[in-house]
């Protein structure tokens, strides 16, 4: 392992335990074995650092493939819940990136990488006649990168993300009725365990690319 990903995944876990302003860079230097000057040549500052946690918080994802549409972005959900509950470089990028303002930080990165993201499925989605005809894609793709943020921090208030894949079904059955044509929804899986897609593996796997498109839908 090289010695800048050493580093993101110390911080990372270290971030993630303690937040921001609690986090020393001593103790992030005892868990990555390293030099100050080794940290201090990748990573000028501690804002640096949290900075490079919050950009690699999807390194160690490999998100589900299939057909684009609303199946595939209601098991992206579910699989990034799965995921919030066991990665650490994850959890800690998605707690600096709910704490940035603490830090003089103001980067909305992390946010549009993933409206990006659901909003590619939204688009399939449309296109292969899985919802209604006024429904935006973009404005639906941020209202769900809001939705979720907010899931996930309430999520780990109460139960510290135990019940996120349940509070995370919950949202798409109070959500999917606005936006998906009659008779789609009852031919959506949203609450059956999703085995093959609830694992994280170890190493730095990139997120795989997303199809754009799909078969219209009869």
């Amino acid at each position: 392992m090289r010695t800048r990903e050493k580093i993101v995944l110390a911080a990372a876990s270290v971030f993630e335990e303690r937040g921001f302003a609690r986090a020393s860079i001593s103790e992030i230097l005892a868990r990555a074995g390293v030099t100050k000057g080794a940290l201090y040549f990748h990573f000028p500052s501690k804002e640096a650092l949290a900075q490079g946690v919050m950009a690699a918080q999807g390194d160690a994802l490999e998100l589900p493939g299939g057909t684009a549409g609303l199946q595939n972005l209601i098991d992206l959900t579910l699989y990034l819940a799965g995921a919030l509950q066991r990665d650490p470089l994850f959890r800690a990028g998605v707690r600096l990136a709910v704490e940035q303002a603490a830090f003089g930080m103001r980067d909305t990165t992390p946010y549009q990488l993933w409206i990006e993201a659901f909003g590619v499925q939204l688009v399939a989605a449309k296109e292969r006649g899985e919802m209604w005809p006024h429904v935006e894609p973009e404005r639906i793709a941020r209202l769900l990168v809001g939705a979720y943020s907010g899931i996930q921090l309430l999520s780990k208030f109460y139960t510290d993300r135990a019940d996120l894949p349940e509070r995370v079904a919950e949202m798409w059955r109070c959500l999917l009725p606005g936006i998906a044509v009659p008779g789609m929804v009852a031919h959506l899986r949203i609450d059956e365990p999703l085995a093959a897609l609830s694992s994280v593996p170890e190493g730095g796997l990139r997120p795989a690319p997303v199809p754009a498109g799909g078969e219209p839908v009869s």
